[in-house]
């Protein structure tokens, strides 16, 4: 007997009907189901309503049923207790999801079968400080993103590594990227595609007003630190959620997270190929 927790798109009635179905199919077959509670909320199915903090007790599998930014968040719901994530692509083609919707329930059987691997992913432990105290902690899969707040100016992001001054950037924000995220923002800002089996920190400025605009490859060891230093507020974004406003004397660090994003596959992700689909070089 398994327990799986299906994360469905929350806007996406077609993702809430197959959470119903692929439910409805694995309650008959002894198995237990549940859904965040918030999202059972929003999409009808409040039968298997568990709440969030109790989500990942026991729990087996985290099936997720949307684009990339629905794998996002239920990777941020069971991450740190390493449960692994199977990705349902119900929108456009996305990085992360692993299986079209026809195929749900054949894959969820793979999965209950022992038909399957682990792909690991490195993630991202973003620490926020104020006045020396840390005050909240989060976890990307993708990135994190110290932005200007408004329009008309730009922020000014000093950084540090491993207890180094490096470079004070002017710009409209500063990316830091795990490979993984290399793909998302990282990559509309002009920086490098690395292979999501490296471990390594990718460090891009977006819109740079400076001479010095090249993006950086570090290793996954190394600490990155972040001061706004201007004055003006800042906007710390983690896989494109605000987080909180960032004023002159707070600081962003930005580390390997302790815990790897497990992502359920079923055969070796073609990341070459996927990258070629996404940018349109098929006929290149």
């Amino acid at each position: 007997m398994a327990t799986v927790a299906l994360v469905p798109h929350q806007t996406r009635k077609v993702a809430a009907d197959i959470a119903v179905e692929v439910a409805t199919w694995l309650e008959g077959d002894g198995h237990r189901v549940r859904v965040p509670a918030y999202d059972a909320k929003l999409t009808g199915l409040q039968r298997w309503s568990v709440d969030e903090d109790r989500l990942t007790d026991g729990l087996d599998l985290a099936v997720s049923l949307g684009g990339d930014g629905t794998m996002l968040r239920t990777v941020h719901m069971v991450a740190a207790a390493s449960v692994p994530v199977l990705g349902v692509n119900v929108g456009h083609l996305g990085y992360l999801t692993e299986v079209e919707p026809a195929g749900t329930r054949t894959a969820v059987e793979r999965w209950l079968a022992g038909d399957y691997f682990i792909e690991r992913r490195m993630t991202l432990a973003v620490e926020l400080s104020r006045a020396g105290e840390q005050i909240s902690t989060h976890v990307a899969l993708n990135e994190a993103v110290l932005q200007r707040s408004g329009a008309g100016h730009t922020v000014r992001v000093a950084t540090w590594i491993d207890d180094n001054s490096f470079v004070t950037y002017v710009a409209d924000g500063l990316i830091v990227s795990t490979p993984t995220g290399s793909t998302a923002y990282n990559l509309s800002a002009r920086g490098p595609i690395v292979s999501p089996n490296h471990r390594a920190l990718i460090v891009t400025p977006v819109s740079p007003h400076m001479l010095f605009n090249h993006s950086l490859v570090l290793d996954g060891s190394e600490i990155i630190r972040l001061e706004q230093e201007d004055g003006r507020p800042a906007d710390l974004v983690v896989d494109g959620q605000l987080i909180a406003s960032v004023g002159e004397g707070d600081s962003v660090l930005c580390t390997a997270g302790p815990h790897d994003a497990h992502l359920v596959s079923f055969q070796a992700r073609d990341f070459h190929h996927l990258i070629k689909t996404k940018l349109g070089l098929g006929g290149l």
